[in-house]
């Protein structure tokens, strides 16, 4: 398993709320997690930044290597994050309203688990295609299920940040979990939004399948979002089966 991060400011913030990390559990499984913060300066950059830690601190206490124990794990320690992201916004006035979404993946060989909550997205390159693997938890996205926008409506429309599910802000933290199967050279992105409202799917699909090193690949996206007016913090995660995924 190879992989690489990177996570950049932006042209516009004064900060970057977006926290990222990569860790492993006693058996070597493999977990990776991005977070974007959400609700004011200070509050949304605590909300990513717990998120990432505690869960990335729990999950390296772990020795499952079966993607039943990882979802109910999951499942488990998510639930208890955002009671825990509640309690702290309650406790502290400078916090209150702050959220975060994630987007994590856990590797089981030759298999893979994703789940989120918001905005943040995961995308599978395979065989020289792109598929993204989440559906964002926004309302235009909900509109655009419901017919009421294109998805060249939705992507300036006015009401675009609004997100309809978070870790933190509301006691509904019941996460979208996926399994699916990848194989070698197969790529793995997770990604926060400041790069998917920047730059193109066709883009991302261009960098990944070049021939240049996970590092150059990342800066390289994250350069593609400022050139294109870098409106927000932007993170990117890129993961590469190796040798001893299945073929």
């Amino acid at each position: 398993m190879k992989y690489a991060f990177q996570s950049d400011i932006g042209n516009h913030r004064d900060e970057n709320q977006d926290y990222v990390g990569v860790f492993k559990n006693k058996k070597d499984v493999l977990f990776s997690i991005v977070a974007d913060g959400i609700g004011g300066r200070q509050g949304g950059d605590v909300a990513s930044e717990m998120a990432v830690s505690h869960l990335g601190y729990l999950f390296q206490n772990t020795d499952f290597t079966d993607a039943l124990n990882a979802i109910k794990w999951l499942q488990t320690e998510v639930t208890q994050e955002n009671d825990e992201i509640l309690e702290t916004s309650q406790k502290y006035s400078d916090l209150n309203g702050m959220g975060t979404t994630i987007v994590v993946t856990i590797i089981l060989r030759n298999q893979f688990i994703v789940a989120h909550l918001g905005d943040s997205r995961c995308y599978l390159f395979k065989k020289n295609e792109l598929k993204q693997l989440t559906s964002d938890h926004s309302l235009v996205n909900e509109l655009i299920k419901q017919g009421q926008l294109s998805p060249e409506e939705a992507r300036n429309h006015p009401q675009k940040n609004i997100i309809t599910k978070t870790l933190g802000i509301s006691t509904n933290s019941d996460i979208d979990v996926h399994t699916y199967v990848w194989k070698k050279q197969d790529q793995i992105l997770l990604c926060t939004d400041g790069l998917t409202n920047m730059v193109s799917d066709q883009t991302i699909a261009n960098v990944l399948a070049s021939s240049v090193s996970l590092e150059e690949k990342c800066l390289k996206l994250i350069e593609f979002a400022n050139q294109a007016g870098g409106r927000d913090n932007v993170t990117v995660l890129i993961m590469q089966a190796d040798d001893e995924v299945n073929e």
